[in-house]
């Protein structure tokens, strides 16, 4: 998105994330953020009134964003059966491929109030329930949950103990888990 197209809530909001990013979420200060976003300090305080606020903004933008990528994958799959993981799938596999770093906002939110990881605790939760319900195998789909937000934690917590390779490696075996079957192609029998 083009700067010119920004309203003043998103330049503050993609500000914000970057001085999260360079310097640490304990270190984002209001004023970097204002002057970041070409801002005074009253124009920034104008939209978000403290800190707290714009830290849960932060959240709830990171929420917003994840959720709109995997409804329009899910809608290029039709809604079909698996297409909510596969969706999942996806949008993390686009965002790890692509080397996007995890959102240090959401951290430097959580440090300032635990009560800001509520909005990804209810989205996760809806987002497992959704990919249940749409799901074949709803233990399959559970699994496939589990391995995603464990390699995003992993990565969104600077603990990466896999290699780049191991994980595409995951994330390509999930897709093979959860691709749509190919009607004209024989099955294998159990085995072989």
């Amino acid at each position: 998105m083009r700067a010119a197209t920004l309203t003043t809530k998103d330049k503050i909001l993609q500000a914000a994330a970057e001085i999260a990013m360079e310097v640490g979420p304990v270190h984002l200060s209001l004023d970097a953020v204002a002057r970041r976003a070409g801002l005074s300090k009253g124009g920034l305080l104008y939209t978000f009134p403290t800190k707290a606020k714009l830290l849960e903004a932060l959240v709830e933008h990171h929420v917003a964003e994840f959720d709109e990528s995997l409804r329009m994958q899910e809608a290029r799959r039709n809604h079909k059966v698996n297409s909510v993981v596969q969706a999942c799938i996806e949008v993390y596999r686009a965002e790890f491929v692509l080397n996007e770093p995890e959102p240090s906002g959401i951290l430097a939110a959580i440090a300032n109030d635990p009560s800001f990881i509520d909005p990804i605790r209810r989205y996760n939760k809806q987002l497992l329930d959704r990919m249940k319900e749409n799901s074949e195998d709803p233990t399959m789909a559970l699994i496939a949950f589990l391995t995603i937000e464990g390699l995003r934690s992993l990565k969104l917590l600077d603990m990466d103990t896999l290699t780049h390779e191991d994980q595409i490696a995951a994330i390509d075996g999930l897709r093979q888990l959860f691709a749509p079957c190919d009607p004209d192609k024989p099955s294998q029998p159990a085995g072989s």
